[in-house]
């Protein structure tokens, strides 16, 4: 079974909806949940874990789509994350913390409203990383994107031409009562889909990632980044790569649920280049992964890294696999990034991950 064909049977569920009635309501969801090893943790970890949502986050959702006529549509989504492993909500315990918006869809595309994916992070993860965002491979361990989803954000999504070319642009809200452009991000994609290759560019900013309150002056965490990502389908293998370029003491990935935000990074970045190439070989049920990502810092710490990725997958059926997967960062200067998946950021330089996923 193809790369391709595996992701898409996975992630059915959550994109059929828009092949259902005029009016459609449709309860989804996928379960994860694997065993994790680390080592070279920076400081106490528990070595040997059971986390939820190692290749793909787990999460229970529903999201439906109501003809008006016209060809328009009005569409919304809401999607909790669900770390499985202790049954607690994921997104630092918000309710729909994945996803959670509405819209229209019509012939010059869709409008949505709400809490969606940041479009850096989009094309990491659905173009330039044979990982997807996910396993111990996960590009999201070393490639600037700050944060995976914003609040408060417009969405356009552009129809596809007919030559292949979409378009898409965000703009999210800061909504700060002290300076409207406190924590506002925005950004544009540019993509283009014909046969067996994929490309997209994306460039993004984010401004002032730490709110002011009304006597603290605001520190300034703002980000810009820019990746170029391809994919290309050869018939025995489908080859990845990416060249990303991450401006700002808030560009590098950081965690949201530390309420010191990009400031609370052991070595955060200001700028860097990111290069990532990468292969997934389908032989059959077992699809053979490989990646290797290096980020070259050019501040004065000189604080590079480099990641080389190894797993596999193999499909039961067409909504059930397992999986096996091991990276190992390489730290320069004092560099301090972790292995993590697609839920957890880690808390070593390598680790090991074997579990099972499956969608509903």
């Amino acid at each position: 079974m193809k790369p391709t064909t595996l992701a898409l049977a996975l992630i059915a569920p959550l994109t059929a909806w828009g092949q259902q009635a005029p009016t459609a309501v449709q309860v989804y969801g996928l379960l994860d949940a694997g065993v994790v090893a680390e080592g070279g943790c920076q400081g106490a970890c528990a070595r040997t874990r059971v986390d939820g949502g190692v290749a793909s986050g787990s999460r229970l959702g529903v999201r439906g789509r109501e003809a008006l006529g016209g060809g328009t549509a009005a569409v919304y989504t809401l999607e909790a994350g669900v770390l499985n492993d202790t049954g607690a909500s994921d997104q630092n315990g918000k309710l729909f913390g994945r996803q959670a918006y509405v819209g229209l869809d019509g012939p010059l595309g869709a409008v949505t409203l709400g809490r969606q994916y940041n479009l850096v992070y989009e094309t990491l993860t659905d173009v330039a990383d044979p990982f997807h965002g996910g396993m111990a491979g996960s590009a999201a361990n070393l490639v600037g994107y700050t944060v995976k989803r914003y609040d408060n954000t417009i969405k356009y999504q552009s129809p596809r031409s007919k030559g292949g070319w979409t378009g898409a642009a965000i703009y999210s809200f800061g909504e700060s009562p002290y300076n409207s452009k406190v924590n506002r991000a925005y950004g544009a994609t540019i993509g283009y889909a014909h046969g067996a290759a994929t490309l997209r560019i994306t460039h993004q900013r984010k401004d002032n990632l730490l709110d002011a309150t009304g006597t603290t002056p605001a520190v300034d965490q703002s980000a810009r980044n820019s990746l170029v990502a391809a994919n290309i389908d050869f018939g025995r293998f489908v080859g990845y790569a990416a060249y990303g370029h991450s401006k700002g003491d808030g560009s590098s990935p950081w965690d949201m649920s530390n309420p010191y935000g990009a400031v609370a990074q052991s070595t955060p970045s200001n700028n860097s280049r990111d290069v990532l190439v990468g292969v997934a070989v389908p032989m059959g049920a077992t699809t053979w992964l490989a990646s290797y990502i290096r980020k070259d810092d050019r501040s004065g710490a000189n604080r590079d890294a480099s990641q080389i990725a190894v797993g596999a997958s193999y499909a039961l059926s067409r909504r059930s696999d397992v999986y096996a997967s091991f990276a190992k960062i390489q730290n320069r200067n004092g560099a301090g990034y972790t292995v993590g998946n697609a839920t957890s950021a880690g808390h070593g330089d390598r680790a090991i991950n074997i579990g099972l996923r499956h969608a509903f």
